[in-house]
């Protein structure tokens, strides 16, 4: 799977957890770009990409995520 597959299924989860059809992430996306995205969303949301991609995040990973290009370049590693 490359990285624009990826942010293609990326893009669904996000609309998805956040009940907004318009999102479009990118690599520079962060909490601070979309209404809702708290700590408490943020869970869900991982929670959501790792049953969606069938993958675990390490924790230490899931803390240092600056932006979804982190969490896509995570994804790549292990898909």
């Amino acid at each position: 799977m490359n990285r624009e597959e990826i942010f293609e299924e990326l893009n669904t989860v996000f609309r998805d957890v956040f009940g907004d059809d318009d999102i479009v992430v990118t690599d520079e996306t962060t909490s601070s770009d979309i209404d809702g995205w708290d700590s408490l969303m943020h869970i869900t949301l991982i929670s959501e990409v790792e049953s969606h991609f069938d993958i675990r995040f390490q924790m230490k990973d899931v803390i240092g995520m600056k932006n979804v290009g982190e969490m896509v370049d995570i994804i790549e590693e292990n898909a």
